[in-house]
């Protein structure tokens, strides 16, 4: 990626912003599943007060979002979305970055996240960054993948 992404933390009033780039990411797999990805539905003003969102911008204007859950042990990223317009520039990639890095802060040696099998492409991107798949749960929504990344403490080499 070129250029770096100015990052912080959403707020309240960022939340009908990170629904509306959230349900512009997803809607790709709308005709995939056969219906709307879970984070198309999700309450985000609910989100924004109890998760950690990070927001992305470039070229002046939000281009993409991480939510993470602390967990006690571990980070759950719970959403990685990037507009449409944006893909392709490594945001994801970034981002999935910056969520290890909060991770190793909080002094956590694993990140996990979970996707839609039938999402491949996304399995697949995941598993060149590192993670492994842990297991696959059938439910009437469909399979989902869980997956899991280890990750080195500050100031070890990955």
């Amino acid at each position: 990626m070129d250029e770096t992404p100015a990052l912080r933390r959403a707020v309240a009033d960022d939340a009908a912003a990170v629904r509306t780039l959230t349900r512009e990411a997803y809607a790709k797999w709308v005709p995939v599943i056969g219906r709307e990805p879970l984070p198309m539905r999700a309450d985000y003003d609910e989100a924004v007060r109890q998760h950690r969102v990070d927001l992305a911008f470039l070229d002046g204007g939000l281009a993409a979002l991480i939510e993470t859950i602390d967990k006690g042990d571990h980070l759950v990223i719970e959403n990685v979305a990037v507009a449409p317009t944006f893909q392709g520039r490594g945001l994801g990639r970034h981002l999935l970055t910056h969520a290890e890095q909060v991770a190793r802060e909080l002094g956590y040696a694993e990140v996990r996240l979970y996707t839609n099998k039938m999402f491949e492409a996304n399995v697949r991107l995941y598993l060149v960054f590192g993670y492994r798949i842990d297991r696959e749960e059938t439910s009437a929504l469909g399979v989902t993948v869980y997956m899991s990344k280890r990750i080195p403490p500050c100031g070890v080499a990955a």
